[in-house]
């Protein structure tokens, strides 16, 4: 059952890819570049700028390349180097989870391109997770790398929903919450998105550097309260809260946003439409549930559970898809993360057990170790070393050692694609 959990996870990561989806929504005919149901006349722009950023930053650019053809000049900068590099583009190699000096050089890069375009020009953005860290630069230039990075790794390790976490790294930032859009500003911009956050907020992903930001000041300052984070801020950042100087981002009245449409060509839910197929045609009874996204990793592990032993109570052999994140609110940093973490807490509660999870980010990178993620049953337990082994990895959140000594680790390594997590449960 291991191994059929992995072949679904491998269906769906083959599957929901961007070549694929870049078919479906873009394509360039006699010089007219669809996206979406938007046409734009390529021959008629006077400049066109291309910006890819985030994981699948690289994979966006080759995609965009083989529908126009090498016409194209801009900026890629991506967390991975490139396996191949397309001609008239420059290529950065920012940080993840936190930015480094490159993320800074790559945005000030990107700053300088769109600065120089006019009316005439087409700027096409190409937005993928981990866009945060990869591309950055602190509004208040006395804000430096250090405690920028700090910032970075006490809002990751808080316990927040993603949302949260962007919402104070975009008002924070001069590339993010819409402010790339203001630098493009005349120019006309279309964004493909390639998803990594809910549906419902799509300007949370890579914290909207294109989008009009639906969030504010007060909700910063709230967020701020909730996860207590003033205290473990760098002091730089606590006193622009203190002081409350932190400057508003740009909402969807700011002009920047009259020529500006935005696409979402891939998200997480093509991701579970498609480990939903390879399920059924694995001749499971297949549920999804995705309503534990954002909860804590312990709550939606008995969540989960008890709903796939509902299910096998009428069903022999089923199959439950959960897409989208659980939380984990990091205090004494193992090696792992939150999928590991989340499957080494479902191997403590179903030891014996006919059933099976699989837990892993599409992106192929869970947390600061070299997998995807992990896969149990009911035997981990026992071959883990029993419930105080378990429960010790857990405490130090440290499930990456535990998992590769059995052999239990999901490694893809990345792929060039960053669609959230998914988590399957087969039971039988």
């Amino acid at each position: 059952m291991r191994e059929t959990a992995r072949t679904i996870f491998a269906a769906a990561l083959k599957n929901a890819s961007i070549e694929n989806a870049f078919e479906r929504h873009v394509s360039c005919s006699r010089g007219v570049l669809r996206i979406g149901e938007d046409l734009h006349d390529l021959d008629a722009y006077s400049r066109i700028l291309v910006v890819s950023i985030g994981k699948a930053a690289h994979t966006m650019v080759a995609a965009l390349e083989s529908q126009v053809g090498n016409r194209l000049e801009g900026i890629v900068a991506s967390s991975v180097q490139p396996m191949n590099q397309v001609r008239g583009f420059r290529y950065f190699q920012g940080g993840h989870p936190t930015p480094t000096q490159e993320s800074i050089q790559a945005a000030k890069a990107i700053l300088k391109s769109l600065d120089s375009l006019n009316a005439a020009a087409l700027v096409i953005f190409m937005i993928s997770g981990g866009g945060s860290s990869i591309v950055e630069k602190p509004m208040d230039d006395e804000l430096l790398l250090p405690d920028l990075i700090a910032t970075y790794r006490t809002l990751v390790h808080c316990g927040a929903p993603i949302a949260d976490i962007n919402a104070i790294r975009k008002h924070l930032s001069a590339v993010k919450g819409g402010r790339l859009a203001q630098a493009g500003y005349p120019a006309q911009q279309v964004s493909i998105l390639v998803s990594d956050v809910p549906d419902a907020t799509p300007d949370a992903l890579a914290s909207g550097p294109t989008m009009p930001d639906s969030t504010s000041v007060e909700d910063c300052a709230r967020i701020v309260a909730k996860y207590k984070l003033i205290d473990q801020f760098p002091t730089s950042v606590a006193d622009l809260f203190h002081q409350h100087v932190i400057e508003e981002t740009p909402k969807s009245d700011d002009p920047a946003f009259v020529r500006a449409r935005w696409w979402t060509v891939l998200s997480n839910r093509v991701a579970v439409e498609e480990a939903t197929l390879a399920a059924t045609q694995a001749g499971f009874a297949v549920e999804v549930d995705n309503s534990c996204d954002d909860w804590d990793y312990e709550k939606a592990a008995d969540y989960l559970l008890d709903r796939v032993r509902e299910l096998r109570s009428s069903v022999s052999k089923v199959c439950l898809i959960s897409g989208g994140e659980v939380t984990v609110n990091v205090r004494n940093g193992g090696t792992g993360g939150r999928n590991q973490q989340f499957a080494l807490a479902c191997a403590e509660k179903i030891a014996g057990e006919d059933i099976t999870v699989l837990s892993a980010g599409t992106d192929g990178v869970d947390g600061n170790s070299p997998a995807a993620g992990a896969v149990i049953d009911g035997s981990t337990l026992a071959r883990a070393g029993g419930p105080a082994s378990v429960r010790t990895a857990l405490t130090r959140f440290d499930a990456y050692p535990l998992f590769d000594a059995l052999g239990d680790v999901v490694v893809t390594g990345p792929t060039g694609n960053n669609l959230r997590d998914l988590r399957i449960l087969l039971a039988s």
